[in-house]
């Protein structure tokens, strides 16, 4: 293991990090300048550049810290592979994912800031960083979304379609309901949602069938 052996170049590079993904979070990619982080991290301007040639190569570098942060939970799905129905199976389906993603507040963010401010750029980065997570759960997933009244569906669709729902659900409570969203209240949201829901998707939430031993393609 190589010795850092500039120790004060290595704290200043942590204190940009640590700033910009806090001022990304809260403000977005357009309302931060990098004179606002350096402001906040204690450097100039100049120390930035020589670690991050753009300000958007710098958030670029934030937002891919923290989906390396994003860990699927073993013990979550396999509680997804024990479900007993469809509605079981996609409620603990739903349970890893808000509980996945939700507790990263500021990536939560600074996903939603990415796909209003910086466009497709960013897709490569996202594809790369939570591709696997969503096909390993499309995969758990996949024997209900072919079975009884979910026969058709695309696992990952539904996979993707409550990753949104996860990942959405908390700013809205907090701009709307005045109150901070945690993974039980976006959870509790997301079963009122699938009681009350009467099309396709809901018949495949409340179906009680038991999956098929494997996948059958017609």
């Amino acid at each position: 293991m190589a010795l850092n052996s500039n120790p004060r170049k290595a704290s200043a590079e942590e204190r940009i990090m640590a700033t910009a993904a806090g001022l990304f979070a809260t403000f977005g990619y357009n309302g931060v300048s990098t004179r606002d982080i350096a402001s906040g991290a204690g450097v100039n301007e100049v120390t930035i550049y020589r670690h991050h040639p753009r300000k958007r190569d710098l958030y670029m570098a934030v937002l891919e810290a923290e989906l390396k942060q994003v860990i699927l939970r073993g013990d979550l799905l396999a509680r997804v592979a024990e479900a007993s129905d469809g509605k079981m199976a996609l409620a603990r389906t739903f349970e890893l994912i808000s509980a996945t993603m939700t507790h990263r507040p500021e990536m939560v963010r600074l996903m939603q800031f990415s796909a209003l401010e910086l466009g497709e750029d960013i897709n490569p980065l996202l594809r790369r960083h939570l591709g696997e997570f969503i096909e390993v759960i499309a995969r758990y997933l996949e024997p209900w979304a072919g079975a009884g009244a979910g026969r058709g569906a695309n696992a990952k669709a539904v996979v993707l379609a409550l990753i949104s729902f996860a990942v959405n659900y908390s700013s809205l409570h907090r701009m709307f309901l005045n109150g901070r969203s945690v993974p039980d209240t976006v959870f509790s949201a997301y079963a009122d949602f699938c009681d009350i829901l009467t099309d396709k998707a809901g018949r495949f939430c409340n179906t009680g069938e038991t999956p098929p031993a494997r996948l059958i393609t017609d």
